[in-house]
């Protein structure tokens, strides 16, 4: 499939935090498992009934090795923001192998040529099937993972479960299950089917009555509703978060509406420059609702619903604009959590695997999507983080980006993340459908610029150098540094690189071979 369904995340770490200074890719490996005892979900994978007849069981996996999970590459030179994003796209495309625990994390070395990073910082890329975790789950098990001090003590650790099994059902067992569950399963498709369409009846009449807004699905199709391919790219742009603050306070709207007045500005303005923007109507985003505050924990993991909401596009003004999508999303909250949209949706679980996969290769080698009505032009998933830091092995968490998952129909993918007072912006799109997301991204910076100034009006002017100076300075310098000339580049990298990896090793080894002034994988 084109669309694989994991979800993923990026940080950037400073190891001066760590004790002595540095970090050995066996300190991480150790963080790793110290931390999943206490998540035996991560340590489980899939059984397949034979025949797909049936869903397949969770088991503890006997032969769970975290360093199958956790792998460790490097940059190339010079190893600037450009080619961290290619590789992180790259990594992102990839499906899980899903006969394992379905996780996998990367510890990517050689950020030697991206400005504003504090020396000798390293990436860790984690992705995860969405069945394991959906956005709010995503941001806890992010949470889990990291330390809040650089070196916690014993009294800080968490209380690992024990390290328990599963022995994997025979075949017979599975077989013996499924005839059962196929019995259970058309009694619940029945059940499901009456109360589904009960609740609709009686969405459909709340509407009718306006007592509850209506979804809006009358945005115009563009060209991010091509068909998804296998190849993505990747981007992030960087704000203060007391710049959407300011915005916010000026405008009376949230954080979630600013992010997505930023959004709609630059998709205005990207296909605008491709001569695409819809001569009528307004750009529609889909916005995921995260379920546990809405009805209740559960043992699922994945509980996220979804709405729809314009970004009115067609609106010049950008605080006319902000004011609009604040109503927008108001209205489409009402509206989704009244819908009983996502359980029917759930109603496919029923189905036998060998059916369903079926019907998805059907939906995508036909390219149905095209013909689903609701247009909206990308998901907008904004995620709460933490605003205080997180360490990873002892190494200070420097910015965090997240990866959200495309559908067929659905070519770019927007989440919005803070941390310690920043916001992340980050950009998940198909290769073909958006090949410059260097493009995108300046216009994603010149559409907060935009929102900023009309927000503060005279004050801007005073506060523009503090505000926007912090406006993703690792993409401004990288950028210059290509305006500069490959042979300019690489010298540049060289000089930095000598300098910058040697707080990954230890001070008293500065003269070994420089293909092995890496991150340490076991001194």
């Amino acid at each position: 499939t084109n669309t694989p369904q994991h979800v993923g995340g990026m940080g950037i770490y400073d190891p001066s935090s760590a004790p002595g200074g540095f970090v050995r890719f066996k300190d991480v490996i150790a963080g790793f498992e110290r931390r999943l005892g206490s998540m035996p979900l991560f340590r489980t994978r899939l059984v397949e009934v034979p025949g797909g007849i049936d869903r397949p069981y969770w088991v503890k996996d006997a032969n769970f090795d975290v360093e199958f999970h956790l792998r460790h590459i490097a940059l190339p030179e010079p190893g600037d923001w450009r080619q961290l994003c290619i590789q992180v796209a790259r990594l992102h495309s990839r499906p899980l192998d899903m006969s394992r625990p379905l996780w996998e994390a990367y510890i990517i070395e050689g950020l030697d040529n991206i400005p504003n990073l504090p020396t000798g910082c390293f990436a860790v890329y984690t992705k995860m099937h969405h069945s394991l975790v959906d956005g709010a789950g995503g941001s806890s098990f992010m949470a889990a993972l990291h330390d809040l001090v650089p070196d916690p003590g014993e009294d800080d650790e968490p209380d690992a479960e024990p390290r328990l099994v599963d022995v994997e059902p025979a075949t017979a067992e599975l077989l013996t299950k499924a005839s059962i569950n196929s019995v259970k399963n058309t009694l619940g498709l029945a059940r499901g089917t009456m109360k589904a369409a009960r609740d609709l009846g009686k969405y459909a009449i709340d509407i009718a009555r306006k007592e509850i807004p209506a979804p809006d699905v009358s945005a115009p199709k563009t060209i991010l509703n091509r068909p998804v391919g296998p190849h993505r790219v990747f981007d992030a742009a960087e704000f203060p978060l007391e710049g959407f603050k300011d915005i916010k306070n000026a405008a009376d709207v949230t954080i979630n509406d600013v992010a997505l007045g930023v959004v709609g500005g630059a998709l205005k303005r990207y296909l605008e420059q491709k001569g695409e923007l819809p001569e009528e109507g307004s750009l529609a985003a889909g916005l995921p609702l995260n379920m546990r505050t809405r009805r209740g924990l559960t043992d699922e993991n994945n509980q996220v619903g979804s709405v729809f909401a314009s970004l009115h596009t067609d609106i010049e003004d950008p605080m006319e604009r902000l004011k609009a999508i604040r109503q927008s999303t108001d209205e489409a909250k009402v509206s989704g959590e009244a819908s009983p949209l996502v359980d029917t949706l759930a109603l496919a679980g029923v189905f036998a695997p060998v059916f369903t996969k079926a019907m998805a290769g059907i939906w995508s080698r036909n390219e149905l999507s095209r013909l689903i009505p609701v247009n909206i032009s990308t998901v907008i998933s904004n995620v709460p983080g933490p605003d205080f830091p997180l360490y990873c092995a002892g190494a200070r968490m420097v910015d965090y980006y997240g990866l959200g998952l495309l559908t067929p129909g659905m070519g770019i993918f927007h989440l919005v993340f803070s941390y310690s007072g920043k916001i992340t912006l980050s950009v998940l799109a198909d290769r073909d459908i958006m090949p410059d997301p260097e493009t995108y991204h300046d216009f994603l910076v010149s559409s907060f610029d935009e929102l900023y100034r009309a927000a503060l009006g005279h004050k801007a002017e005073g506060q523009q150098s503090a505000s926007l100076a912090e406006v993703s300075p690792k993409r401004d310098s990288a950028g210059k540094a290509r305006s500069d000339g490959k042979a300019g580049a690489k010298a540049k990298a060289g000089s930095k690189t000598r300098t910058r990896t040697l707080s990954l090793i230890h001070i008293s080894e500065p003269t070994r071979p420089r293909r092995q002034s890496r991150m340490p994988s076991s001194a």
